[in-house]
């Protein structure tokens, strides 16, 4: 039987079980289980690094305990979403209310987030892609499959990340993953150096790290930059 337990999501889906449980805000195995539309044994094996957490299963935690999807995706610290209601009266939206939530709301661009591969034309960004939506996830978004192994392990080559477009101008977040677009499309977590000079530059940091080494490019350089905020992986479902 495989060792479950290594996947971020079941990493993670551990500590939200503690810690709703330490706030009392469940009442054991069976309350979580018959929330997430589950079984008392399925938790139980989730839990232990039997089986992973499915996608069903991951969509009612962030809709009924306000658990927000970067943390279970290994991309934030912070386990509540934004104004998430702690005193244990989590709501229940209705179809009627889960109907106002926009649909196909991100596109999936046929880009591959890899050093060294070139960048389609811009008029890429101007065709019609498909467009698909994942609950808790608002907004115009993007998603770009990941190719290769230099994020690994927080990203697995195939992976999908739904990002969110940002303005120039806007501060950036060190050691925060982003996609960085110049004449090449890589994923890679950031820092902003400014020289002596005046000019910027930003240091690009891969995780896998014993392989693939940090580099500078200048901000001139940058097309775009995207925010990643949610990774959605095949490596994380039983």
């Amino acid at each position: 039987m495989g060792n479950f337990s290594d996947h971020i999501v079941n990493q993670r889906f551990k500590d939200v079980f503690s810690a709703l449980e330490n706030q009392n805000l469940i009442k054991g195995k069976s309350d979580i289980a018959k929330h997430l539309g589950t079984y008392n044994h399925v938790i139980n094996s989730i839990l232990k690094g039997q089986r992973n957490i499915t996608v069903d299963q991951l969509s009612k935690l962030f809709d009924i305990y306000q658990i927000d999807a970067n943390y279970m995706f290994g991309l934030s610290d912070e386990m509540f979403s934004p104004g998430a209601n702690l005193d244990g009266s989590f709501p229940t939206r209705s179809l009627q209310e889960k109907t106002k939530i926009p649909l196909n709301n991100i596109t999936l661009y046929p880009l591959r987030a890899l050093a060294g591969d070139a960048i389609e034309s811009q008029e890429a960004f101007e065709k019609e892609f498909p467009k698909f939506s994942v609950p808790g996830l608002s907004g115009d978004l993007s998603a770009i499959e990941i190719s290769g192994d230099s994020m690994y392990p927080t990203l697995t080559n195939g992976d999908i990340v739904v990002c969110e477009p940002l303005d120039r101008g806007v501060n950036l977040r060190d050691n925060h993953v982003y996609v960085i677009v110049t004449d090449v499309v890589v994923a890679k977590r950031i820092q902003l150096l400014r020289n002596v000079d005046g000019s910027e530059q930003l240091r690009l940091i891969s995780d896998n790290s014993s392989v693939y080494q940090p580099y500078e490019i200048n901000l001139e350089e940058v097309r775009q930059i995207l925010k990643v905020k949610a990774r959605l992986t095949d490596h994380a479902i039983g």
